[in-house]
């Protein structure tokens, strides 16, 4: 597994890969979720490599997450700039074919990309994540004066220092349910040492709400416009509102339900490395 970096207009954007693009008849990209990194995917590369050494395999840092730098002064990481990003990065990447891997966050870029770009995407897998978020329009002011005051609250808080990688990463299982040694890797990445504290990489930007997002229409079209075979992992421990949706989502895709939580990916690495394989034999 090797660092590498690339560029695009408007950031540089960090990856963990594993395969050559020139040899390889497939790349697969990875896409973690909010405040994570490509260092969720870190135990899943090598175990897919391992199953078909012909793969490209790609674990993105999204924009202002882990290694990868932060936007430009005044900017919040609107969602939709996500897919363009993503599409800068494919351009440059690899010619092969593309199964797009998300969790979370990184699931939702994955299948609007996979809507809009049909032609570029032949196998598409959903951690924890299914289309894009949405929310009833009665809500989109109550949205946008939220977002507004989070960010001026963001302007207002002061940096803080941590003591110890394994410190946060005791306090990020604790938050997500995990044990620290499997969250570890994304902290580690995601920490930077100065003047002997610790302090997150992460754009802190990140963390206000957003001003916007999509009605149930407009998600319903994206849903509907995906092509490639695609599959959605959920864990039996997961998001709440996911698992209610599973009966709906049963109509539109595979569904595939294994034991952890919202990271079920760092829990049962195993089971979604063979999930993931099992969407590339059938494309």
């Amino acid at each position: 597994m090797r660092e590498s970096t690339i560029s695009i207009a408007t950031s540089e954007i960090a990856t963990l890969e594993i395969g050559e693009a020139k040899s390889a008849h497939t790349t697969v990209v990875f896409l973690h979720g909010w405040l994570d990194n490509a260092a969720s995917f870190s135990t899943i590369l090598p175990q897919l490599f391992s199953k078909d050494e012909n793969l490209h395999l790609c674990a993105v840092d999204l924009s202002g997450h882990g290694l990868s730098s932060h936007k430009g002064e005044g900017y919040y990481y609107p969602f939709h700039d996500y897919i363009d990003d993503l599409h800068q990065l494919l351009t440059v990447l690899s010619p092969n074919r593309l199964v797009l891997v998300g969790h979370s966050l990184g699931a939702l870029i994955a299948s609007c990309y996979s809507a809009a770009f049909p032609e570029n995407v032949a196998g598409l897998v959903q951690i924890e994540g299914f289309g894009p978020l949405a929310e009833s329009a009665d809500k989109s002011l109550e949205r946008l004066r939220n977002g507004v005051l989070s960010r001026q609250r963001l302007r207002r808080k002061p940096v803080r220092n941590l003591n110890s990688i394994e410190e946060v990463s005791q306090r990020r299982a604790q938050l997500n349910h995990l044990d620290a040694e499997l969250i570890k890797p994304v902290v580690e990445r995601g920490m930077i040492h100065r003047n002997g504290d610790w302090y997150w990489r992460h754009d802190s930007r990140l963390q206000s709400d957003s001003l916007y997002r999509m009605s149930f229409d407009h998600a319903l079209q994206v849903i509907q416009r995906i092509e490639c075979p695609q599959t959605v992992i959920l864990g039996d421990e997961g998001y709440r509102y996911l698992k209610h949706s599973q009966r709906k989502l049963n109509r539109l895709c595979e569904v595939v339900t294994i034991k952890g939580g919202h990271h079920c990916h760092l829990q049962d690495p195993s089971s979604v490395t063979d999930l993931i394989f099992g969407v590339l034999n059938k494309i």
